[in-house]
């Protein structure tokens, strides 16, 4: 079974289960050999909301493990039962047991590529409050899978290191850090930080691309410090960081001024960019030009994950559960597709 990909509902609550759907339904050369891992109520329900809009989905398929996906007939969706409930939860809301459901998935999935039995996973939007309820003790995917990987790893969580980068046709970020508040992401701008996301991304897009990557970083005050005048993390972490990778084979320049580096770096139609990737220092400075670009073609991918048989392959759409459109059908599943190819191309399975 590891020529497969797992896909998580993510928050029954959300539009999770409605975009994992019209994935299924819209798409069956991209989603052929993938299952989803979730729950067969929330399934069923997504495909009544979808038929709103559209087109029916495809009629849910159920098993138990991973043997039975060989015997799904053709035209359904294989569904890997992780938790049963009488009736799924209400959309839109904030819910213990919708946190539960979705980080069980995760897990479930997680581990199963971790044991070389699925190739990589795909994860749909969980909600934080969602999962914090049900008390899972992690902000988001990113950490939750961390751990996980750390714990099969047998290794403590900073020997582990993951970055979040997004990407989408016309341009790719890496953030220093995820899920922190501004102040705390600021005090997380360090020599050891930042070099550290230099050392994954450029070993992790090496791969990808067959080829050094050519690494821009963005500083962290105006005009990347101006000499010192707004601020000296540019000369006291960032410069320095930049110094210590070139220094053993990496393309890294910068710190560059944070409100033109990313547009040196687009993929626009004509132009040709002077960069792979963009380094941002904090969460929304890296992702705001993004998904500026287009939250329907961004794609999430957790870079440094790795277990005993390579790398963790992780993608997800870019954007969250969108509780105020759950239950109308009327979701955009062109991320998760995006995110789906990604993971195709990452495992070596057919696009």
């Amino acid at each position: 079974m590891t020529r497969t990909l797992a896909i998580t509902m993510g928050d029954p609550a959300g539009i999770g289960p409605e975009i994992v759907a019209k994935a299924f339904r819209d798409a069956p050369e991209l989603t052929r050999g993938c299952f989803v891992v979730g729950d067969a109520a929330s399934l069923e329900r997504a495909n009544r909301y979808i038929g709103k809009t559209g087109p029916a989905g495809l009629p849910v398929y159920a098993v138990r493990g991973l043997s039975d996906l060989a015997v799904v007939p053709e035209g359904n969706l294989p569904l890997l039962q992780i938790s049963e409930h009488a009736t799924p939860v209400p959309c839109g809301l904030v819910s213990p047991m919708a946190g539960k459901i979705a980080a069980e998935c995760v897990l479930w999935a997680a581990r199963a590529v971790l044991r070389g039995e699925v190739a990589g996973m795909v994860t749909a939007p969980l909600h934080k409050e969602a999962l914090a309820a049900a008390g899972v003790p992690y902000p988001g995917h990113t950490e939750l899978l961390q751990a996980e990987a750390a714990a099969v790893a047998r290794v403590p969580l900073a020997d582990m290191p993951v970055r979040m980068m997004l990407a989408n046709d016309e341009l790719r970020t890496v953030l220093v850090s995820i899920h922190l508040s501004l102040r705390d992401a600021i005090a997380a701008v360090s020599l050891r930080q930042v070099l550290q996301t230099l050392q994954i991304t450029h070993q992790a897009l090496s791969v990808t691309l067959g080829r050094a990557p050519r690494i821009a970083v963005a500083g962290l005050n105006p005009h990347a410090g101006e000499g010192g005048l707004f601020g000296r993390e540019e000369i006291e972490a960032i410069a320095p960081a930049v110094a210590a990778a070139r220094a053993n084979g990496i393309d890294a320049q910068g710190p560059y001024a944070p409100d033109t580096v990313f547009m040196r770096a687009r993929r626009a139609p004509g132009t040709a960019a002077e960069f792979d990737v963009v380094i941002a220092m904090y969460h929304d400075q890296g992702l705001i030009p993004v998904k500026y670009l287009g939250v329907e073609q961004g794609v999430n991918v957790t870079l440094g994950l790795h277990g005993p048989h390579g790398p963790l392959v992780r993608t997800s759409p870019d954007h969250g559960t969108a509780f105020d459109i759950a239950g109308t059908g009327r979701a955009d599943a062109s991320s998760l597709l995006a995110a789906i190819r990604v993971a195709r191309s990452m495992t070596g399975l057919p696009v």
